[in-house]
């Protein structure tokens, strides 16, 4: 039986899976936040876990190496959109949507204890809203779709500018119990289809038109993100988790 692989439809995490289905890896798509659930009821063996997720999976799986998704200065797939300055936003009215658990403790933690906000109040995209909260591929549409608002707070801008540190999404995990061989082959293809997929994305990338982006924008999208974790990204992991303990 081959390993079977969460396979996400983000941009960010393209890279991962460019030499995957060559090794007879079985890649299911499933959105980010299923990926916890499946992976802990044994239904995948590996998979990109939000940050936020991995202490409890902890007992079922293990990190992978060090890959991560990491945005560097500017996150752009995790933006919060208003129609005033993000330091104004007091008592603001949040819509979310299916959001990434980490994205929404980052949003949080920039407004209580960046900006000295109040807790957001978060409700759902049908309700009377100020702001909006996208991540994943949402967000990048919403940088042309969505048109109503004036204000385009990148978080992870918001955090870098904060902090001068990358901010880490989420980290690849692999069942405990997962057959040796096939933990070696995912590893693997992981390093080859990375190198391999950004060789060929400065050569041959195109526009995205599903994601309204031009080929200079994916390119600069991707510049923009890490994909291993170095000493910016675990110092980075250890901020965020001693201002996450700050929280109510």
């Amino acid at each position: 039986m081959p390993a079977r692989v969460a396979r996400i439809p983000n941009l960010e995490c393209e890279a991962f899976y460019y030499d995957m289905e060559r090794r007879g890896i079985a890649l299911l798509d499933m959105e980010p936040n299923a990926v916890p659930e499946a992976l802990g009821q044994g239904e995948i063996d590996a998979g990109p876990v939000s940050l936020l997720e991995i202490e409890r999976l902890t007992s079922q799986a293990a990190l992978i190496t060090e890959f991560c998704v990491a945005s560097v200065n500017r996150a752009v797939s995790c933006v919060l959109l208003s129609n005033q300055p993000i330091n104004e936003l007091s008592g603001t009215k949040i819509a979310l949507r299916d959001p990434d658990p980490t994205s929404l403790q980052l949003l949080r933690i920039l407004f209580t204890q960046k900006h000295g906000l109040g807790e957001p109040t978060f409700v759902d995209r049908e309700s009377d809203h100020d702001a909006l909260l996208l991540t994943g591929n949402r967000a990048l549409r919403g940088r042309r779709a969505e048109r109503r608002f004036s204000h385009r707070h990148d978080l992870g801008e918001e955090w870098q500018t904060w902090t001068g540190l990358p901010f880490v999404f989420s980290r690849w995990m692999a069942r405990t119990d997962m057959d040796r061989q096939d933990f070696l082959i995912v590893q693997d293809a992981l390093f080859v289809g990375q190198e391999d997929w950004m060789n060929n994305l400065y050569k041959d990338t195109g526009p995205r038109n599903d994601l309204l982006m031009l080929s200079r924008e994916v390119l600069e999208y991707v510049q923009g993100m890490r994909f291993f974790m170095g000493v910016p990204e675990q110092r980075a992991v250890a901020l965020f988790q001693e201002k996450l303990s700050l929280l109510e």
